[in-house]
């Protein structure tokens, strides 16, 4: 089941030329992986980082930019699950306007408490599971 989040692209986002300035990208993937963990895993970032001590840190990050986007563009950002390990999640986040490929990313993310990998807890890999591609 794939998860989505379209993200308007501000000013801030973007560099002098007018198009979004490629690190801001590895922000865009984040507020994605972080509202698909509230609105899907049933842990918001806030509860797991603050009130827990616990986690998931972007432990692997690759990505691949096919276009450019500019200033107002919306952008819908995909996020299918691809692996759910031990401790470990494997993420790909497509970020596609009007059908055309922006952004490819490949994130794998660690479950942590107390600062070392932990197993996940049950509900939290059973809700991942249901994301897996090709999952039903």
């Amino acid at each position: 089941m794939t998860y989505s989040r379209d993200i308007q692209i501000e000013f801030n986002h973007c560099d002098p030329a007018g198009i979004v300035f490629y690190p801001r990208y590895f922000e865009m993937t984040n507020s994605v992986v972080e509202n698909f963990f509230k609105d899907e895993v049933g842990r918001s970032f806030a509860s797991m980082h603050v009130a827990a001590q616990n986690g998931v840190p972007t432990v692997r990050i690759e990505a691949d930019f096919m276009a450019p986007s500019r200033l107002g563009d919306i952008v819908t950002f995909a996020l299918d699950v691809v692996k759910v390990g031990r401790s470990s999640v494997t993420v790909r986040i497509t970020g596609v306007m009007a059908g055309e490929a922006r952004l490819r990313a490949t994130l794998t993310l660690v479950w942590i408490d107390g600062m070392k990998a932990a197993e996940w807890p049950v509900e939290m890999r059973d809700r991942l599971a249901r994301h897996l591609e090709g999952a039903a």
